[in-house]
Order: C-alpha cells, then structure tokens, then sequence
C-alpha cells in the first residue's frame, strides 16, 4: 500500500487567516463608520452598550479563529509525526524479524556445521536484544508520567554504573568496548533512581554511536557542578545538529529533515525518554553542536552527588 501523501497546512492557513482578516476589517470598518458619521453617533450615544459589545464579540471571534488555527497546525504536525513513526516502527520491527526468520529456516536445514549454528544463534541473539531495546524504548515513552512516584532511590557508583551500560551499548552495536572513553572519577556517587539514569545513558550513548561515522569516537566524562549539581556529558565527533534544531530534537516523534539523519533507523523516541526521564530525575539537559559534520555534546545536570 503506497503511503499516504501529507495533507498540505497551507489551506487551513489561509482560510483562517482571511477569516480573522474579515473580522479585524469589519470591526475598524464599523468603529470608523460610526465616529465619522455624526448621525450615526448621535444615534449611538444611548445604545454604547451595542457598540461595546458588538466590539467585544469581534475580538472574541477572532481570538477563538487564531487559537483555532495555532491549534489545527499543531495537530496537523503531530500527526504527521506520528506517521513517520510508525513507518519508523515498521522499518524497526520488519528487519530484525526478517533476519530471525532467515536464520531459523537456515537452522533447520540438514546437516548444517555447528559453527554455522553457532554463528546463527548469536545473530538471533543480537537481533532478540535489538528488538527487546527498542520496545522496552517505546513502553517507557508510554509510561512516562504515569508512574511518577514509582522510582527506587538508592547511592550509584556512577562510573560502575556507566561501565555497564558501555557494555551493553557497544555489544549492541557490534564495536569495541575501547570506541566510548570514560572520564569518570572512581569515587563519584550520586543518589538517584539508577535504572532511570541507566536508561538516559544507553540512550544518549547509542545515538552517540548511531549518528558517528566509523570508526566513533565517543567521550562520557561527569564532574560536580558544586555541592548539589552533577554534570554528566556524552560526547561524540558524528554529524552534529543543525542550528536551531538543538532543542526541537528532544519532542516526541521529531527526527531532524536531513538526509544523515533518514539514512540511521529511528523513532525519534530516544531523546523525548532521555528529556522527560532527566525532568523526572529533577535535572536538566542540553544538546549542544557546532553545526552539521562536527559533533554534538550532550549536557545533563542532576542533583543529589556525593563524594
């Protein structure tokens, strides 16, 4: 079934903005008439209550016709977001189920080498991994705010901490453990929800290593900020963000229109989970690049440290 075309935000637009146009027009059209025309002013001096609420009806119309407006731009936004998502989704979910279901009949051939069924399990394996990373994504962005008051505080030991998501991540991606450097002092603790924080970094490395050209070169490095902030930065020297798209790549669904960008599988998920985990989490964070081609740092700052 071929793709649905994008409705065009153009028409509604315009009519809207002819509309609020008529209604400004035939309020100052109606004000000049009136104190211009003496007649019609003598007329109207015991009938101001029409004048004024004939005023007032005009503005509220054409405050609900630009509110009406901003708001049918902004649905028609979301969904085209919501479109590119669930094409995002069909592409995620259709590839590694592909390469599941070649490796199965693949296994069930007759007199196939052990190392070859070995190799074939460990392709599934990834591509179970894949598939179980990218849901557990999409239910946290379903669940987030629901369960505000479900976190687990408890002390992490922050390099420990980020050594196993390092793990995970590059495992994942099939590099080496070596391609993300960890600048983090050993004795550095912070008291937070550790499966949360967890979850902001596999992230925020991923799309480290998803937006670099190989080889990647990713740096995560955390310092204090004083006595009650942590910094934590993930660093990465890949196709870095358009001016003015630092903050618009943290809305749900949004992925940036370039072609280095369609060219990685996503969601536009991954920082929407990042942002709202790390707003939950009581922090904040940044996207920080130069421009296209020279790498993105991404900044977050949480409470609770301890040394």
């Amino acid at each position: 079934m071929a793709p649905r075309p994008n409705r065009s935000i153009s028409l509604p637009i315009t009519l809207s903005s002819v509309a609020i146009a008529l209604s400004i027009a035939l309020l100052v059209g109606w004000t000049y008439l009136i104190v211009t025309n003496p007649v019609l002013a003598q007329d109207i001096v015991a009938n101001r209550l029409l004048l004024w609420t004939g005023i007032f009806g005009f503005v509220v119309i054409t405050t609900v016709l630009l509110l009406f407006s901003v708001f049918l731009v902004r649905e028609i936004r979301e969904v085209r977001r919501q479109t590119s998502f669930i094409d995002s989704v069909t592409h995620e979910l259709k590839s590694p189920l592909a390469a599941l279901k070649l490796c199965l009949e693949t296994l069930a051939r007759e007199g196939l080498p052990e190392a070859q069924r070995e190799r074939l399990r460990g392709m599934m394996l990834d591509d179970v991994d894949r598939l179980t990373a990218f849901i557990d994504r999409v239910l946290a962005a379903t669940r987030l705010g629901q369960d505000r008051g479900a976190q687990e505080i408890e002390t992490v030991q922050l390099v420990e901490l980020v050594r196993k998501v390092v793990a995970v991540v590059t495992r994942r991606a099939k590099i080496d453990e070596g391609a993300v450097r960890i600048e983090i002092p050993g004795d550095l603790t912070m008291v937070t929800d550790a499966v949360a924080l967890a979850t902001v970094l596999e992230n925020l490395i991923d799309n480290a290593i998803k937006y670099s050209d190989p080889p990647p070169d990713i740096r995560v490095s955390a310092r204090p900020a004083d006595a009650r902030w942590l910094i934590i930065e993930v660093a990465d020297r890949g196709i870095g963000i358009p001016r003015g798209q630092d903050k618009r790549i943290f809305d749900r669904f949004y992925r940036i229109p370039s072609e280095a960008v369609r060219a990685r599988r996503g969601t536009g998920l991954g920082l929407y989970v990042v942002s709202e985990l790390v707003r939950l989490l009581g922090g904040q964070i940044e996207a920080r690049s130069a421009g296209p081609g020279r790498g993105t740092t991404m900044v977050v700052t949480l409470p609770g440290r301890r040394i």
